[in-house]
């Protein structure tokens, strides 16, 4: 069996990890996986995000079960997992066999093909979770625009098209609307927003404009969009693409009564993981995705990262095992 393993030598595609793997879990014959930001790091090398070495990269796994002694998963059953400690201390889904957490896998919901579900992966598990976030804060479409940042990424594509169906206007970020705009307008995006015009430091106070964010970037363009949400509003937090750096003041927060959430998709609850993939199931236009997903496989994988990383990918990039 094929696999990408990460070593203190380097990374690179080899024959029989299935000896890597242990007897935890459920085995799973994985048929597809994708490509996120933390994979694009894994499979490059770069530290930050494998934290125990050899260990089979890929943060995600889409696949049919095996071999299950656990009585809620049978074989044939199709699952997907999402982080759940994948390429960082487990073995990951960039193999043709996987061990799966039974307690935290879910079943590929009805209304998405197994394919699609792996396209959409943590990226979009992640926006959902984000939208859910907000909702739960309280948020409604007549509360005012919600702005999106890192729109173009898998993330923020995503979330656009969540927010998107659900009612709600959207302001999405980019930093070239001149390429991404008719992009992010075809995915429901009603304004773009360039990103320096949230990039450089501002006020820690600024004009009220957003009734939510949906920010995977961190950053200084974090910090300008929770100076720029409406009192009581809320900025789901889930990525630092940008940087892991907070530059901001407590003023919105005990001023303006603006929330701060947290998004954590690498260990959800089982029932959180659910309710994101029904979310997804029901709010992603699949034509869209289809559109905006490109295929590697396992022997292009390492160089896709590259190119991830450097900012050549857009949309969601799907791996074919």
């Amino acid at each position: 069996m094929r696999g990408i393993v990460v070593r203190d030598e380097g990374v690179a595609l080899e024959d029989g990890v299935e000896e890597l793997l242990s007897d935890e879990g459920i085995l799973v014959e994985v048929a597809y996986s994708d490509l996120n930001y933390k994979d694009g790091l894994a499979v490059t090398g770069r530290p930050g995000v494998v934290r125990q070495k050899p260990l089979v990269a890929g943060i995600d796994m889409v696949g049919r079960v095996a071999e299950s002694n656990d009585e809620r998963w049978a074989k044939g059953d199709w699952l997907v997992l999402n982080g759940a400690g994948l390429s960082e201390t487990r073995h990951g889904g960039y193999a043709e066999l996987a061990r799966a957490d039974s307690d935290l896998a879910v079943r590929v919901p009805d209304g998405l093909e197994p394919e699609q579900a792996a396209a959409l992966g943590t990226a979009g598990y992640t926006a959902a979770l984000s939208v859910l976030r907000l909702v739960m804060e309280g948020l409604t479409p007549e509360d005012g625009p919600v702005l999106v940042t890192g729109a173009t990424g898998g993330v923020g594509s995503v979330a656009v098209m969540l927010l998107s169906a659900a009612g709600f206007e959207v302001t999405a970020l980019t930093g070239r609307p001149d390429k991404f705009g008719d992009y992010l307008r075809g995915l429901g995006a009603d304004q773009i927003v360039t990103r320096e015009s949230l990039g450089q430091p501002g006020r820690p106070m600024q004009k009220a404009l957003y009734a939510g964010v949906v920010d995977s970037v961190g950053g200084q363009i974090l910090a300008n969009a929770i100076a720029q949400t409406i009192p009581h509003g809320t900025v789901a937090a889930c990525g630092l693409a940008a940087s892991p750096d907070l530059p901001a003041s407590v003023l919105p927060f005990i001023l303006r009564g603006v929330t701060l959430a947290g998004i954590d998709s690498v260990w959800a609850t089982v029932e959180d993981r659910a309710d994101a993939w029904r979310v997804l199931a029901r709010g992603v236009d699949l034509d869209q995705l289809d559109a905006m997903t490109s295929r590697v496989g396992l022997d292009d994988v390492i160089t896709a990262g590259e190119d991830l990383l450097a900012g050549r990918l857009h949309g969601r990039t799907l791996v074919e095992l």
